[in-house]
């Protein structure tokens, strides 16, 4: 048995009452919760289990031929949408794996499908979420191919490249060097935007594993992206209010700050829940394989982005505010300067009307 699962996950802006949309669902759709089935309950702990959606079923065209995908969604609470498109072939070996890798590299072919299955679950979802958005052309992609069993004549390398051209060694060892196994019968091969999953067991959490990887990058993406527009439209407002008048630039500053700690407290906030999204404890291979994917995937590289630009924005927060008590330091300088003059005025002047 072959099958193929192609991913892409999209933010939509806000979290989510995950509570509340499965129930506002239920009513009308088939719903269920995220669940690790072959590990023990706290080996794998999940702060808020994203809710799954199934959809209906495509037929995709490619080259003449029809394939058939399932089509799932999964709702993250953290404000994330899931897709998945799975096409399945219990009696296809690894030949066919090949073959079909090689027909949706690059999932050619599924672009127009990804964006109405899109379109038609955010009509779904859209009344149960304020101010609901989505960005049709920021997203992650993710392909898994799975076989079961382990098969040593299948190369991962242009398989997980969707390429058959003769790469070099290094680019060869960078991709073999991501393979993990916990028994001599399966074997787990992951890459940047795909991976290889061999074994005579169903390796559906270590799929979810995968997908829970790439949700945490696609985040850490769009917040980084964020704290750029961030960054730039606070440079701008400096300007702006360095152009005023003493008053409204100070006037101008308080206002800079307010939004600047919101938007800091917020994103911190976020990206916390975003690191805590899953935890793998106890099960040594699945926090490899885990690990292994945030790895591969550069986490850590999205991740030092974010705290790096949060960490600039507050120490402009604390520059502002150094410099509006600076501005007010004066005004107070000033204001004594003035009390005192006048004192001197009204002393001069009694002494002068009583002479």
């Amino acid at each position: 048995m072959i099958s193929l699962r192609f991913y892409r996950i999209y933010d939509i802006g806000r979290e989510i009452d995950i509570d509340w949309l499965e129930k506002s669902l239920a009513r009308n759709y088939f719903t269920a919760r995220t669940s690790f089935v072959r590990v023990k309950p706290k080996s794998i702990m999940i702060e808020s289990s994203p809710i799954l959606i199934r959809m209906l079923p495509i037929v995709v065209e490619r080259e003449g031929r029809s394939f058939e995908f399932s089509a799932v969604a999964r709702v993250y609470d953290i404000g994330v949408i899931s897709l998945c498109f799975i096409h399945e072939n219990p009696g296809a070996d690894h030949k066919s794996l090949e073959d079909l890798a090689f027909l949706f590299a690059g999932q050619e072919g599924l672009s127009a499908f990804f964006l109405q299955y899109l379109s038609t679950l955010g009509e779904i979802i859209k009344p149960h979420i304020k101010n609901f958005a989505i960005d049709p052309d920021f997203y992650e992609d993710y392909t898994i191919y799975v076989t079961d069993r382990r098969d040593d004549s299948i190369d991962p390398v242009p398989l997980l490249l969707g390429d058959r051209t003769c790469v070099s060694p290094q680019i060869r060892e960078d991709i073999i060097k991501n393979s993990l196994s916990y028994s001599e019968e399966d074997l787990a091969v992951i890459s940047w935007d795909s991976a290889l999953l061999c074994g005579p067991e169903s390796p559906t959490d270590l799929i979810d594993l995968i997908e829970f990887a790439n949700v945490q990058v696609l985040e850490l993406r769009y917040y980084d992206r964020e704290l750029t527009r961030e960054m730039a439209r606070m440079y701008d407002d400096i300007e702006h209010a360095d152009r005023l008048s003493w008053f409204s630039r100070s006037h101008q500053y308080h206002s800079i700050m307010k939004h600047q700690m919101k938007t800091s407290a917020e994103i911190s906030e976020t990206i916390e829940k975003v690191d805590n999204l899953i935890k793998v404890t106890e099960d040594i291979y699945y926090a490899r394989v885990y690990s292994a994917a945030l790895k591969i995937l550069r986490s850590s590289q999205w991740s030092e982005s974010v705290s790096r630009k949060i960490k600039v924005i507050r120490e402009n927060y604390s520059m502002l505010s150094d410099e509006v008590r600076i501005q007010h330091s004066n005004f107070l300088e000033w204001v004594v300067i003035l009390l005192i003059a006048f004192e001197i005025f009204v002393m001069l002047w009694e002494r002068a009307w009583s002479m």
